[in-house]
């Protein structure tokens, strides 16, 4: 398999119990993620060489970070070691029709502090066949978006394939500086990951057709986008998108388009009884890369990726834990979840 690197941060994640509201909560379930690192973990379950490049403080959590990360076979040897601290997210899992919370507590933390030249690329990027990131990270700080283009830029010219999941978070910059940003991370991507209303909130693309009222014509809509997208961005290879249809917090329609300038194909749909949604689109990215590495053609690519994400919805915490045969399994139409003997 190959050597791939994602680049991004991680972050403790403190989970109320079960599906326990903050206010009701005496304990919390600590376990680590971050989108580039919940790639990496994927991606290592399937047996490729993966490589988290990062920056968590040198201290007792730190180590704490790694250690998990080592654990479920991610190389961290290329993490640097400095900063204030490690950014944590609170979680309070939804159920039924309340939505899940998400409190983020990240100022400062170490990936933040980053600038560029701190990172030996040529050493980190050492034989990747791959390299992803998110837009999450360009959003830290100016320091940080500054060493993503640095680190896409050395990728590229490693001979890296490049993937960027457009991750928009409002939280963390405006629409207007995403924008600005994101065009220029966008110019060294090869394979972007996006969904329909980041697309409008950070590149103002938005399907030309009116609001849907069938399937078909949600479908038709995400096709928009994408042409769009292609046309904007010649350097973009392709564009993939995870179609969620949210019925409440505890249930979810999902299936998944892949579309490039010959052609395009979707996925079939899987309705999922929600365990974990975090890290869904994580898991969608770790399929649809290990899919294109190892040659699969468009059709199976994106069914591969749709059915790795499904069976994400099925584990408590960012990563996912599914293994190659299961996936494969599920991608040929087998979902009975029997039990296995």
């Amino acid at each position: 398999m190959a050597i791939v690197t994602t680049f991004g941060e991680v972050m403790l994640r403190l989970k109320t119990p079960g599906f326990g509201r903050f206010v009701q909560a005496k304990e919390l379930e600590a376990t680590f993620g971050g989108g580039e690192a919940n790639v990496a973990v994927s991606l290592a379950q399937l047996g490729h060489q993966s490589r988290w490049i990062s920056v968590v403080p040198k201290n007792a959590i730190g180590d704490w970070a790694l250690s998990e990360l080592r654990k479920l076979g991610v190389d961290v040897s290329h993490v640097s070691r400095r900063g204030e601290r490690l950014g944590i997210y609170f979680l309070e899992a939804g159920a039924s029709q309340r939505p899940s919370q998400v409190v983020y507590d990240r100022a400062r933390s170490s990936m933040s502090a980053l600038k560029p030249g701190e990172i030996d690329w040529p050493s980190a990027l050492s034989g990747a066949k791959w390299f992803h990131t998110t837009g999450i990270t360009p959003a830290l700080s100016d320091g940080s978006a500054a060493a993503t283009l640095e680190a896409l830029a050395a990728a590229k010219r490693q001979g890296s394939t490049t993937s960027v999941d457009l991750n928009y978070r409002q939280k963390l910059w405006t629409s207007k500086r995403a924008g600005e940003v994101m065009a220029q991370v966008v110019g060294f991507t090869d394979v972007l990951v996006a969904s329909e209303e980041d697309c409008e909130r950070v590149f103002g693309i938005k399907p030309r057709s009116p609001e849907p009222k069938s399937g078909t014509q949600v479908r038709e809509r995400y096709l928009e986008v994408a042409e769009q997208v292609l046309e904007r961005f010649s350097g973009v290879w392709c564009i993939a998108f995870a179609l969620r249809d949210s019925h409440s917090a505890s249930r979810t329609g999902w299936s998944a388009l892949l579309a490039d300038r010959q052609g395009h194909a979707f996925s079939k749909s899987y309705e999922i009884n929600v365990v974990d949604r975090v890290g869904a689109g994580d898991s969608f990215v770790a399929g649809l890369v290990h899919a294109l590495l190892v040659g699969r053609d468009q059709r199976t690519a994106v069914e591969f990726a749709a059915a790795a994400s499904a069976l994400k919805h099925s584990f408590q915490g960012d990563a996912n834990l599914a293994t190659l045969d299961e996936i494969e399994r599920l991608a040929a139409g087998d979902g009975s979840g029997r039990v296995q003997r």
